[in-house]
């Protein structure tokens, strides 16, 4: 967008699929940080994957979803 103009209205199903690309995001993010975080203790492949599941599982939709309104 260039100086001047105004946004434009988001459709419903364009910010459905804005929130759904946030979470997937940052779903991401968490399995790949609690991936390194556990190679960098020296987790096996196994250890590093189930890592990566639960820094997944222990992510803050509530953040993650609020926050997507702000983009």
């Amino acid at each position: 967008m260039t100086k001047g103009q105004a946004a434009q209205p988001i459709a419903p199903e364009d910010e459905t699929h804005r929130l759904a690309q946030t979470v997937r995001e940052a779903c991401i993010r968490a399995a790949l940080d609690g991936y390194e975080r556990a190679g960098l203790g020296g987790l096996c492949a196994e250890g590093r994957w189930e890592m990566a599941i639960d820094a997944i599982r222990s992510l803050d939709l509530d953040a993650v979803v609020h926050g997507s309104r702000r983009l």
